[in-house]
């Protein structure tokens, strides 16, 4: 593919749901020129949130889900894993394999989609995560029993406008829903953990979370930008009998390891019990 290609995106959208993952993702091809405003439908109950994605981006807004659907060729749906059965029993008579239908609900298998759509329909899956709202997001797809691998490919460029994407079978989406999907939350909570230490410490607070996010990021663009494994970063950081050394110590006496490890697993479960 050249550079023009890879970024061009002739299909309408159409987005059930326009909260914010679908934002998101509206903000990141608008802003790299994947393709143009008006060439994007949202739909959404809410009318102050309709009112919002047409003023910040100028897309087209509709309250009725099916309006969205009949205007666009790729359909994001944007909703929670709960409403999902209804909004496919709504949409289900204007859906057809002309349409790619993208899900981005947690746990719901696209046999789960496709056996509530119109046969032949063309379903791929995605997981993305939160932090596709500052275009840092991680997403994992699959794709169903009709879908192509164009359509795929297509998909992939859509997340990668936000971030990063990697194509998994769909045994492992749950998994991913687990690790990738929660993960940020599970970050979240330890760089909240590390601002009240380095208050208690007699930082003030601001200084603290200063100092805490911005290591954060910075080991995390270390363990991409240097492709060495997390445990030769640490070794680097730690000095035999140093300071990191013992604090590392009580990590491990706390068991921060299987800690994280039961929390992934725990997820992955959950993902699991909603597809079901």
């Amino acid at each position: 593919m050249t550079a023009k290609e890879q970024i061009e995106i002739r299909e309408t959208l159409g987005f059930v749901g326009g909260g914010q993952m679908a934002e998101a993702l509206i903000k990141g091809l608008l802003s790299k020129a994947f393709l143009k405003p008006g060439r994007i439908t949202a739909s959404d109950l809410s009318k102050d949130r309709r009112n919002h994605l047409k003023e910040a981006f100028g897309i087209n807004t509709t309250s009725e889900n099916k309006e969205a659907v009949k205007g666009s060729e790729i359909i994001i749906l944007a909703v929670k894993p709960q409403v999902m059965p209804i909004v496919l029993e709504d949409l289900g008579p204007v859906v057809s394999s002309n349409h790619l239908v993208v899900s981005i609900a947690a746990g719901i298998t696209t046999h789960s989609l496709e056996k509530r759509l119109p046969e032949g329909a063309r379903v791929v899956r995605v997981m993305p995560n939160t932090p596709a709202l500052v275009q840092a997001g991680a997403a994992a797809l699959c794709k169903g029993t009709a879908a192509s691998q164009g359509d795929l490919d297509i998909v992939r460029q859509i997340l990668e406008a936000v971030g990063k994407a990697v194509v998994v079978p769909e045994a492992l989406m749950d998994a991913v829903t687990g690790l990738s999907g929660s993960g940020p939350a599970y970050v979240f909570t330890f760089i909240e953990g590390l601002i009240d230490a380095g208050v208690r410490e007699g930082l003030p607070r601001i200084v603290a979370q200063e100092l805490v996010v911005q290591t954060v990021l910075g080991a995390a663009l270390m363990c991409r930008n240097t492709g060495k494994h997390p445990a030769e970063l640490t070794a680097i950081v730690t000095s035999p009998g140093g300071t990191t050394a013992a604090g590392l110590h009580v990590l491990e006496r706390a068991a921060l390891r299987g800690i994280l490890l039961d929390a992934v697993r725990a997820a992955t479960e959950r993902s699991g019990e909603l597809g079901g």
